[in-house]
């Protein structure tokens, strides 16, 4: 990794040090209208992304762009309301860069939430998926060019990409509290078009069971700096030859929303017992 881009993480960092009291070790990724959770949120500390040196701004709706510190759970968290996608015209370091300056910070771990469209026929519209493994259709990887060791390894193991206690954890809670939770794998592309009924047929084939244009490029950063990663997505939509609805934006913001309250429990029931 090059020396300007080591030197913007810990300028990033800098600036969050001396605006924070406290550093959290745990963050959250908020995807599309999840950014709700926020006001369950006891808020000690926010901090505009064009604020912070080096950020890029999020240019989609439902993706506020500010860096959250407060309690939820019993635990301090740093939540970032709104995230970077590739398709937005940023490259994999700049989407990316969040998770960087985390590690930077001492977060150790990271959970992350998105919308997908679900391609699994057990799947219903507004249920949660626990991802327990992702196919990386994007174009580009976030660990392209050199590498600095210092940062993680040169070939780092995807083998448990996404951390099996957490999911355990997950499950746990949601047998107690009789919450339908779905496992699927989460397929990554680069959007921002919404996928053809033989795209969607294209990944059931190959192994996917939900597909969204984020969180993948995130979970490699964070697998690459050693942080562990717990990733949940909202089933926003349906998609395969045999579904005749056509999705919008609009309408997978509405399913996340709906979803909230299964996802806000669930999540402050993990960090409690983290």
């Amino acid at each position: 990794m090059e020396n300007s881009m080591l030197d913007r993480i810990r300028v990033a960092a800098g600036y969050i040090r001396q605006h924070v009291d406290k550093i959290p070790a745990i963050a959250v990724i908020l995807g599309t209208g999840l950014g709700d959770l926020v006001s369950h949120i006891d808020i000690k500390a926010e901090l505009d992304y064009k604020s912070i040196p080096g950020f890029p701004l999020s240019t989609v709706e439902g993706h506020s762009g500010k860096l959250i510190f407060g309690s939820l759970g019993g635990k301090y968290i740093m939540a970032m309301q709104g995230r970077f996608h590739f398709y937005e015209g940023y490259d994999m370091k700049q989407v990316t860069f969040p998770v960087r300056v985390m590690k930077e910070l001492g977060v150790e771990t990271l959970l992350v939430s998105n919308a997908a469209g679900g391609m699994n026929k057990e799947f219903r519209v507004g249920d949660v998926m626990i991802i327990t493994d992702h196919i990386n259709l994007f174009p580009e990887n976030p660990l392209r060019g050199r590498n600095d060791d210092s940062m993680g390894p040169r070939f780092p193991a995807m083998t448990e990409a996404y951390s099996h206690r957490l999911i355990d954890l997950a499950d746990g809670i949601a047998r107690e509290d009789g919450i339908r939770l779905m496992h699927g794998v989460y397929v990554g592309t680069q959007g921002p078009t919404f996928e053809t009924p033989a795209e969607y047929e294209f990944f059931r084939v190959i192994g996917g069971d939900a597909v969204g244009m984020s969180t993948v490029p995130e979970v490699i950063v964070a697998n690459h700096a050693g942080i562990e990663v717990f990733g949940v997505s909202v089933i926003t939509d349906l998609g395969g030859k045999d579904v005749k609805e056509v999705p919008t934006h609009e309408e997978v913001q509405r399913a996340a929303i709906k979803a909230q309250p299964v996802m806000t429990h669930i999540i402050r029931k993990m960090l409690e017992r983290l």
